[in-house]
């Protein structure tokens, strides 16, 4: 009888694979497998020797073990269909949305994004790059797009091992295009844009601010392609502007504003240098402020100059809004939990000397699922208040 290899967590180990999350890293291990296994399904086990469950392993990543099920499974085009059929069955048919959400869809490391025919597909982990042409059958065969753009081009591929590349599967161009995502065209480019190309999840965000815009003036902050300017505009701001560094962004965003007919404008700049320029201090006041920031926190050591970047930003927005007026503030970092988000509006509340009323929470959306047992399934999060 052939022993199958297994990882095992060291005696002390305090690892939170015990309680249901979903990884192992490598200092919780009694010793690693040889580098042959890396890429392959591999169990792992309790110090008593229990099984914990199947999962992917990689020596070369921190993480090295990502459980695929609590069973024993085969990690082949059997699993990957019943994955993908899963994830499929749980979403509401959107022409865009987010179609997989790595563990919180089973799928480790596999990102997928579907815009009309076009599925977007990130794969960040090993075992699943060894599979990608796999993977690419059967989101053919089980959603049917007119193409598959595989953006491996994220940089947390390289804690991997993975090289960074951007290709189709058809191995065509992908030409960037029109695409409606909740009402609103964008000019979209999959293959070279951001991410997947468009921030699906904030996508229901745009519509929630632009409820309290309706005549009144309207600063977008790290716009992007500008979504939230332009729900704003629509909605029936009288000024509606939008701020971003990149200047691609506010070129896309210019753009979006002209094919959908709304009048907002767009500016290159850093939002925290405009905050602080002189002639803020003259400058009128706005009825509602946006902060969409990319996440300051990309790490838990970045944590605490993140939370300074983050209460700086929100104090500086208060002080330039109306009495009554509206802020809409999220984070993306996922290091960042809500209870440190509510102190530093607080914070702001306090140095600002204004009421900070909770209008709305909120969350990313149904389709990028969060798993109650790991926490980094969890990333975006934010508030509408109200400054008294």
């Amino acid at each position: 009888m052939v022993v199958q290899p297994f990882i095992k967590l060291r005696a002390n180990a305090r690892s939170r694979s015990l309680t249901g999350h979903p990884w192992v890293f490598a200092n919780e291990l009694e010793t690693l497998l040889p580098a042959e296994h890396d890429g392959e399904v591999i169990e792992c086990r309790d110090r008593t020797g229990r099984l914990i469950g199947t999962g992917i392993y990689n020596s070369k990543s921190q993480i090295v073990w990502r459980r695929l099920s609590r069973d024993r499974v085969t990690l082949d085009a059997a699993y990957l269909r019943a994955a993908v059929e899963r994830a499929v069955a749980r979403r509401a048919a959107e022409p865009a949305r987010r179609l997989i959400w790595s563990e919180s869809d089973d799928l480790p490391g596999v990102v997928v994004d579907q815009f009309g025919d076009t599925l977007v597909v990130q794969v960040q982990t090993l075992a699943m790059e060894k599979r990608a042409a796999l993977l690419g059958d059967v989101l053919a065969e089980v959603v049917k797009p007119a193409e598959i753009v595989f953006r491996n081009d994220g940089p947390i591929r390289r804690l991997e091992g993975l090289p960074l590349e951007v290709h189709t599967r058809s191995g065509q161009p992908w030409a960037p295009r029109w695409q409606q995502i909740e009402g609103f065209d964008y000019w979209l480019d999959l293959q070279g844009g951001q991410k997947t190309g468009f921030y699906l999840d904030q996508r229901h965000q745009h519509a929630a601010v632009a409820k309290y815009c309706r005549g009144g003036r309207v600063l977008d902050a790290f716009c992007n392609q500008g979504a939230f300017a332009l729900h704003a505009a629509r909605a029936g701001a009288t000024e509606v502007l939008g701020l971003d560094s990149a200047e691609d962004a506010i070129a896309a965003a210019r753009q979006n504003a002209v094919r959908n007919g709304v009048n907002a404008e767009f500016t290159v700049a850093n939002v925290f240098d405009w905050f602080n320029a002189p002639e803020r201090n003259v400058d009128a006041l706005w009825d509602v402020i946006v902060l969409d920031p990319p996440p300051f926190a990309k790490s838990k050591s970045a944590l605490e100059g993140a939370l300074r970047g983050y209460k700086e930003i929100n104090l500086r927005a208060v002080k330039r809004l109306v009495p009554g007026g509206i802020l809409a503030t999220y984070t993306c970092s996922h290091h960042m939990q809500d209870a440190e988000l509510r102190q530093i509006l607080a914070e702001v509340s306090t140095d600002s000397r204004r009421k900070l009323r909770v209008v709305e929470w909120c969350h990313q959306p149904s389709d990028h699922p969060v798993l109650v047992t790991m926490p980094e399934s969890e990333y975006l999060r934010g508030y509408i208040v109200r400054a008294e």
